[in-house]
């Protein structure tokens, strides 16, 4: 998983696992170094025809590792902001004997930036922030813009896979999606193991999903396609 361009001027960071992160070269992207693909992944960071899913908010990437090791025929770029948590995923992934997947340390807003128009299969989101303050709200990574932006590198017909465990904020995400035409809801629950016992969305449970389920907390799903012209 070599890259053959030379990466793109990076920001500056304070952050010491911003250079550590470089350890990891061979499949860490930072910031807008993932730019160096954008519409050619397939192409020439994975030189392979697969499909191409993009999970948002790797976190611990108990999810990533597992989908990747049992999925060893799909191209998959996992992508979080955080620093530490980055550097601590990437070296569990350096562990692993598959090489089918790229990591993005970067921030989800800019995923327009770092995908091609139309180039991805499937984008997962899974336990973001609710950001459950009023005044924080507007922190909320799942907006119209960026709504947008998936819509803008989705393929025609292609997935967005999401997961919560908070109410207010899949309300928050429901009344979004029902003013917009970019997506039509294949499935939307506020209970998915109960409503869809067989969905993709309830074959898994995430670090953070089996904390909710300990609790009695109920997970919150929608399944949506991309309609284009």
């Amino acid at each position: 998983m070599e890259s053959n361009h030379p990466p793109l001027p990076y920001f500056t960071h304070d952050n010491p696992y911003h250079e550590k992160l470089k350890t990891f070269e061979n499949f860490v992207l930072r910031d807008n170094e993932g730019e160096n693909y954008k519409g050619k992944w397939n192409q020439e960071a994975f030189k392979r025809q697969a499909p191409l899913i993009l999970e948002i908010g790797s976190g611990y990437g108990h999810f990533m590792r597992d989908y990747c090791s049992k999925n060893p025929s799909v191209n998959f770029v996992g992508m979080d902001y955080k620093f530490k948590r980055s550097f601590n995923l990437a070296k569990k992934l350096s562990t692993l004997q598959e090489e089918n997947f790229f990591y993005l340390r970067a921030n989800a807003t800019r995923v327009d930036c770092l995908f091609g128009e139309s180039e991805i299969d499937k984008v997962l989101y899974f336990f973001p922030d609710p950001w459950p303050k009023n005044k924080h709200k507007k922190k909320r990574l799942f907006q119209e813009e960026f709504l947008k932006k998936v819509h803008k590198v989705l393929k025609p017909n292609g997935k967005f896979f999401i997961k919560t465990d908070h109410e207010e904020y899949a309300e928050w995400m429901k009344g979004i999606l029902m003013e917009s035409s970019l997506f039509e809801i294949e499935m939307m629950s506020f209970d998915i193991r109960s409503d869809f016992p067989d969905h993709f969305l309830s074959s898994f449970k995430t670090k953070f999903e089996r904390i909710f389920l300990e609790k009695g907390i109920p997970i919150k799903g929608f399944e949506l396609t991309c309609l284009k012209d």
